[in-house]
């Protein structure tokens, strides 16, 4: 969880509390925030489908309860007569008249101009890893070489936590989605692989 994205929706919602903010201001901020955590809170990225999966939800579950009583359905509802019928909203209600369809049509432009990709996962075996890399002009024999971080797991123990921090962010981009959060070949796609990924945490030991 990024605690600066969840510390932020928290003062929106501290915001609206203290201003007494309306029951219509609260269903659109509790989907907003939740959405928010979805797509930019956590640190493995969740893929869109489970967004809009889990967003769905969130709509019919907000949709629910706005409508579950005479009162609150009139309090909602109280502000959106106010807006489509007053004068003094006239110009603000035609650039929503305009700017809701405009929207939906650019949204299906885009997404029927995304450039084609090759498949995510364009092979399911991964080639065996080299005997060695060169690194800022340095070979590392990786069969029989040394990690070169490993003595500062007791001689700097703070530059230590910032390389494995690196590698963790490495591994929650590129692994994460097939080997799973232990590495134990449990990820969310693993479903779709023939044959199933390596799993790390019971073979880790037999692996050079």
């Amino acid at each position: 969880m990024k605690i600066p994205v969840l510390l932020a929706v928290l003062a929106v919602f501290g915001l609206l509390r203290f201003r007494r903010a309306s029951l219509l201001m609260w269903a659109g901020a509790w989907w907003v925030g939740i959405y928010v955590l979805l797509r930019f809170g956590f640190t493995a990225p969740i893929p869109s489908s489970v967004v809009s999966l889990y967003m769905g939800i969130v709509s019919i579950a907000t949709l629910a309860y706005v409508s579950s009583s005479q009162e609150r359905r009139e309090e909602v509802s109280r502000p959106l007569v106010r807006f489509m019928t007053e004068k003094r909203y006239t110009a603000l209600l035609i650039a929503a008249i305009i700017a809701i369809p405009a929207l939906a049509a650019a949204n299906v432009y885009v997404q029927m101009n995304v450039p084609l990709q090759p498949p995510l996962f364009s092979r399911t075996v991964h080639p065996a890893s080299p005997s060695e890399i060169t690194v800022h002009d340095k070979k590392i024999d990786l069969d029989n070489g040394e990690n070169p971080f490993r003595h500062l797991e007791t001689s700097n123990p703070s530059e230590f936590r910032t390389h494995v921090e690196n590698g963790r962010r490495v591994y929650y981009r590129n692994c994460v989605f097939c080997h799973g959060d232990n590495m134990s070949a449990n990820g969310m796609f693993v479903h779709g692989l023939d044959p199933l990924p390596t799993n790390f945490h019971d073979t880790i030991a037999q692996l050079r």
